[in-house]
């Protein structure tokens, strides 16, 4: 949450009385004063000290195991949404997505109510990593791995960063290729478009990381709230 914000909440201050906090020096995350008013910060991760007082935020963060079928959305007529999926006692109006995934894409998805978390994880800058296990109807060679290394470039001419992509297991049989790609940006449809522009076709598609979060074992269509210990993990992308 950001600093200010979590101020004039907790404080019921006006943001000309917040603002006066920084310019006295009455701010202070772990001990130390702090005037960036932006920061996003969570008394899980740090000790947040306003005129001597400790104020606590009560975020949201939870990792799901999306099904296909499900859309990312807050809102849907036709489909169910990832939040349908969620507990009436967990479920927050302040809950957003970060990042989304296809309809027909299963996998990781971390739901928090941290919208400046959010962005920062989803900022160009960060280069955060994600993981993906694609099932492909063509057989993938080293040209392929070769071609994903150098940047694919998207039948529109739209140019991809570099990514790291392994082949697993080919059916040489029924054609089909079992792959895992790791890229670095969240391009719309971007690993489906990337193999079509090889002349692929994703069939099926299921994202097992994002950054240092994990979806180890956590059963398709089931949810947990992060650990402390993933929340550490995350605090490099809080600013």
């Amino acid at each position: 949450m950001r600093l200010d914000k979590l101020i004039e909440e907790k404080l019921n201050t006006s943001k000309k009385e917040m603002k006066r906090l920084f310019l006295r020096g009455l701010v202070k995350i772990d001990g130390q004063v702090t005037y960036s008013e932006s920061q996003n910060v969570d008394s899980q991760l740090h000790q947040i000290e306003v005129a001597g007082q400790n104020l606590e935020t009560n975020e949201k963060y939870y990792l799901l195991a999306k099904p296909s079928g499900v859309v990312t959305a807050n809102k849907d007529a036709q489909h169910q949404t990832v939040f349908d999926l969620l507990a009436p006692e967990d479920f927050s109006p302040a809950l957003v997505a970060a990042g989304r995934l296809d309809r027909d894409t299963q996998g990781l998805l971390l739901l928090t109510s941290n919208g400046q978390l959010v962005y920062d994880l989803l900022h160009p800058v960060k280069k955060v990593s994600k993981t993906y296990l694609a099932k492909v109807n063509e057989v993938v060679t080293l040209a392929d791995i070769t071609a994903f290394a150098d940047g694919i470039e998207f039948l529109d001419g739209t140019r991809c960063q570099s990514a790291q992509l392994k082949i697993r297991t080919v059916d040489f049989s029924r054609k089909e290729s079992d792959v895992e790609l790791v890229i670095f940006e969240g391009k719309f449809h971007q690993v489906k478009k990337m193999f079509l522009a090889r002349g692929k076709k994703v069939i099926a598609l299921k994202r097992v990381t994002m950054g240092p979060l994990e979806l180890g074992d956590l059963p398709i269509g089931s949810y947990r709230a992060l650990t402390l210990a993933e929340l550490q993990q995350l605090k490099p992308y809080f600013r």
